[in-house]
């Protein structure tokens, strides 16, 4: 059975990963930079990991909407990881 625990977000630049980074942390979540994973296609190489539980509270501090940002759901199957992409 897999197991979902976390959302990614992808971005298409630095910048955009970054300022939300910034905005995330400033409304207090707890948050992961980490480098793109392989499985996901996105023009910047950083990625921000964040629990399921946040997923609301994520959608209020950045406009997950704007084509600049993609969400991904993790789903972990043994020892693999598989990206699912989520509409927004």
């Amino acid at each position: 059975m897999p197991l979902t625990d976390f959302f990614v977000l992808a971005f298409d630049s630095t910048h955009h990963a970054i300022q939300a980074e910034k905005f995330l942390k400033e409304a207090g979540l707890k948050i992961e930079v980490l480098p793109t994973p392989r499985d996901i296609t996105a023009s910047c190489g950083l990625s921000i990991k964040f629990h399921m539980d946040h997923i609301e509270k994520v959608k209020e501090v950045i406009d997950v909407s704007q084509p600049t940002v993609k969400l991904y759901r993790g789903l972990r199957l043994e020892r693999k990881t598989i990206y699912l992409e989520e509409e927004l």
